[in-house]
């Protein structure tokens, strides 16, 4: 009897002990370097996020990071409705309503810096005006100046044709708040599907401005951007409002460094995760040292590495 009731208690202890380790046991399945999880990237970052993700799965092979590519509008959309989503990668903060909407989730975001962005301008071969005052960019924006040759009397006779990658994108966004405020673009503005097809279409169309994120056109290693750079112009600026006797600065890294290009911002990696998963590991190395790397040779500028910049005298 004392036997039969020691087996019974026996039983049952393990029961117990099985039974909590079930309740203790993680509902996640990802560790910071394991695990498959899903993220949001704005399409500006494509060539850059495309770059980090490899790096990052080929020193963690347990690890998946899927990245799907959309355009701002859709990724806070995602990012705020969509639990699967970890992490995604942008070029602004969370708003006070977005911030609400969290703070309603129980959700606790975090923000982590991790490079400087530029948004670039790029026109056709034929095109001889590659340099403008930023008066005459914001002119151009606000559909004062319509035609090439009213900003200088080589200009061509095409009228101007403002070329963005998607509505709702972070570079349509960036410039509204710059030149718009709260008016509407001119008519003379126009959607594509994707920085890629912004540059295509620049390169077939000799009146066209097409507006990119810099991470398209500054990676000279990659075969894209040599290929693209050899269809089209960059278009080079000056913040000065006078012409005479201004310097020009192009959206490369030394100048977006000492703020000389005017048309600079932030890219920032936003969680919602609120713990160690796959999303945070990988946001880890974006901001360290070797993702940071990978920023400094895409052309854009490392938030947390500092860059070299040498003055050659002539």
């Amino acid at each position: 009897m004392i036997k039969s009731k020691l087996v019974a208690s026996t039983l049952l202890c393990a029961l117990f002990i099985s039974g909590c380790g079930d309740a203790l046991k993680s509902k996640y399945d990802d560790t910071p370097t394991s695990g498959n999880v899903p993220i949001v990237v704005d399409e500006s970052y494509a060539p850059l996020v495309g770059v980090e993700l490899d790096t990052f799965m080929k020193l963690y092979k347990y690890a998946t990071v899927r990245a799907t590519y959309l355009p701002e509008s859709e990724v806070f959309r995602r990012l705020l409705n969509d639990d699967s989503v970890r992490i995604a990668i942008v070029s602004r903060e969370l708003n006070e309503e977005e911030k609400a909407q969290m703070t309603a989730q129980k959700i606790v975001p975090r923000t982590t810096k991790v490079a400087v962005d530029a948004v670039a301008l790029v026109i056709n071969n034929q095109n001889p005006d590659s340099q403008l005052v930023f008066r005459q960019l914001a002119a151009i924006f606000r559909g004062d100046i319509r035609r090439w040759n009213q900003l200088s009397s080589s200009g061509l006779r095409d009228s101007i044709r403002i070329v963005f990658d998607k509505n709702g994108s972070a570079n349509t966004r960036f410039l509204k708040e710059t030149f718009l405020d709260d008016a509407a673009f001119p008519a003379n503005c126009f959607a594509t599907s994707s920085n890629a097809a912004v540059i295509d279409y620049v390169a077939k169309t000799p009146g066209a401005i097409g507006v990119v994120g810099v991470n398209w056109i500054s990676d000279r290693e990659d075969e894209d951007v040599e290929r693209f750079l050899s269809n089209v112009r960059v278009v080079e600026l000056s913040s000065r409002e006078d012409s005479v006797g201004n310097e020009y600065f192009g959206p490369f890294q030394a100048y977006i460094a000492l703020k000389k290009y005017p048309l600079i911002r932030d890219v920032m990696v936003i969680s919602r995760e609120g713990r160690n998963g796959l999303g945070t590991g990988f946001a880890s190395f974006f901001a360290g040292d070797q993702g940071q790397r990978l920023v400094r040779l895409s052309g854009m500028l490392p938030a947390n590495m500092p860059v070299r910049i040498i003055k050659i005298s002539e």
